[in-house]
């Protein structure tokens, strides 16, 4: 198994570490029942807004005195917390949170971590807030500011959206990237595309709430969830594409330097290990960029539906018998006269049975199947659903995977070989034109995932697929099948590297009497592409 997801442990607990040693202080505290504060929860909300202040006179550059923060705790106790406090009490509660608390009485605060690259633990040394001597209308006075410790701890408890996330995290990436650090360059992209499957599973969970109860997912959980996406999705596919282009230079500038690996530096082989990793950490995440612009739609579709048959719902009235009925009749005995306007309605006769001379010319319809007994019992095997789900998915899955394998032995036969020359061979040959183009749907996202991918390296994709755990999904993914198409079919194992570009010249290809999605035979027009394989030894 990869344990590299474990290489920056030890930077994660020392922020853990911080919060841990925070509060073990303050728990192992009695002073704190002699103000009043008996819970936890009351302690810890008065320690951090003490270090908001803290912060609050660092970043505006004034001083913060055990006095100044005495004042400041006897003024949100009066107004908010209530407590039976006088203003000596608050600053001796002040000296209290910051001398005990915060510095530990003067001792140095250290945290062991976990270094799985060393494979040992490490002494991490942390303080909180830092002092210095500043003399207050001539006098001397001892004044406290955060140290980096402390805003990392106060800006970690903001919560930050995912969509500023990426972008920032984006920002740092490309910053490692100019400055060559490809290591950390790796830690940003693996970040990037974690938090954008985490967008696409937080979609996932908010499509099954939805589906199980409408009204369990607020407006502005569904406003928060749709802008979010729409301004992740925003320009975040050119910039990746655009890095991804970037690395490929990079890597190619190696490579064609015609120097053997042996002998390049190990600081270069770790290097171009790092842009490797880059590089196929970027082709996923465009991926994930991909799902994510799939899940929004899905999610605002489903949404809308299910709000709509709520309103549906909304427009049947029901009323409580018992309470409507019984209970008012119970009170008011003279309703009973009236009561037949209720109870009639419930006694009306079937109507007559007549004869519809129409049902005489309609198609007679065998109706044995559908009648049920009353003692026959109906189940309902989930199972058997979604295994007859997978397996359609499954189905489709082929169809995928037999486009790309044609488009591959065409591209084989001439090395190169443009989409308008494909359509022109295949016209006369009915059975090899559907297989090509099963339906427009299935034919025009393969080529989309063509065109968005440009190239796709055979080895790199079959290495990579070595080092992760399959999972067993039925989405359609474009590497994954193209693999899997040159293993199955000897013909096409030489292939190296496979070319999806648009065709400069512009021009069209009609595509006559091929199925729409709903099987129906249309004429579509698309622009004109050009399929390029290399090809290498058979090993």
């Amino acid at each position: 198994m990869d344990f590299s997801f474990l290489d920056m442990h030890h930077v994660r607990m020392k922020k853990i570490g911080a919060f841990s040693l925070l509060f073990r202080n303050s728990i192992s505290k009695g002073t704190w029942k002699k103000y009043g504060f008996i819970e936890g929860y009351e302690q810890d909300n008065i320690i951090f807004a003490v270090l908001l202040y803290i912060m609050e006179q660092s970043l505006k550059e004034e001083i913060a005195t055990i006095d100044y923060i005495g004042s400041f705790i006897d003024e949100i106790n009066s107004l908010y917390l209530k407590k039976p406090l006088t203003y000596n009490e608050c600053k001796e509660l002040a000296e209290f949170i910051v001398n005990n608390i915060l510095c530990d009485e003067g001792k140095a605060m250290y945290f062991r971590t976990f270094n799985f690259k060393k494979a040992d633990y490490e002494d991490v040394n942390i303080s909180f807030v830092k002092n210095k001597i500043e003399y207050v209308d001539g006098v001397r006075k001892v004044s406290y500011s955060l140290t980096e410790e402390g805003y990392s701890l106060l800006l970690s408890t903001l919560e930050i959206e995912e969509n500023l996330k990426v972008t920032i995290d984006e920002i740092i990436f490309k910053m490692h990237l100019d400055k060559a650090s490809y290591d950390k360059a790796v830690d940003d992209i693996k970040n990037i595309f974690n938090s954008m499957r985490i967008r696409v599973q937080s979609m996932d969970d908010a499509i099954r709430r939805i589906r199980e109860n409408p009204l369990s997912y607020s407006i502005d959980d569904y406003k928060k969830m749709m802008t979010g996406n729409l301004e992740l999705i925003k320009n975040s596919k050119e910039k990746f594409i655009l890095h991804k282009q970037n690395i490929d230079q990079k890597i190619k500038e190696f490579t064609e330097k015609d120097i053997h690996i042996s002998e390049l530096t190990d600081e270069e082989k770790e290097n171009l290990n790092n842009l490797r990793i880059i590089n196929k950490y970027l082709g996923r995440t465009i991926d994930e960029d991909q799902r994510i612009m799939k899940k929004h739609f899905s999610l605002k579709e489903i949404y809308g539906k299910e709000l709509e048959n709520i309103s549906k719902m909304s427009l049947i009235e029901r009323f409580n018998f018992k309470t409507e009925v019984y209970n008012r009749i119970l009170d008011n005995a003279n309703l009973l006269e009236n009561v037949d306007d209720i109870l009639r309605p419930l006694f009306i006769m079937d109507p007559v049975k007549r004869y519809n001379i129409n049902k005489s010319l309609e198609y007679q319809k065998s109706i044995k199947n559908e009648s049920v007994e009353e003692d026959e019992l109906l189940t309902f095997d989930e199972k058997d659903m979604i295994e007859e789900e997978n397996r359609k998915k499954i189905e489709r899955l082929k169809k995928y995977k037999k486009v790309i394998e044609i488009i591959l032995m065409f591209a084989v036969k001439k090395n190169s070989i443009t989409l308008n020359e494909i359509n022109n061979m295949i016209s006369e040959n009915e059975s090899l034109k559907e297989n090509l183009i099963p339906d427009v749907r299935i034919f025009r996202e393969v080529i989309i995932e063509m065109l968005k991918n440009g190239c796709v390296d055979i080895e790199e994709v079959k290495e990579e697929r070595k080092n992760t755990v399959e999972s067993e999904e039925f989405d359609f993914q474009l590497n994954k099948s193209i693999v899997e198409a040159v293993d199955e079919n000897r013909s096409l194992m030489r292939i190296k590297k496979f070319y999806a570009l648009k065709c400069e010249d512009d021009t069209d290809v009609v595509l006559k009497n091929v199925k729409d999605e709903n099987g129906k035979y249309r004429n579509f027009i698309c622009s004109n592409v050009v399929f390029r394989v290399e090809e290498g030894s058979i090993i």
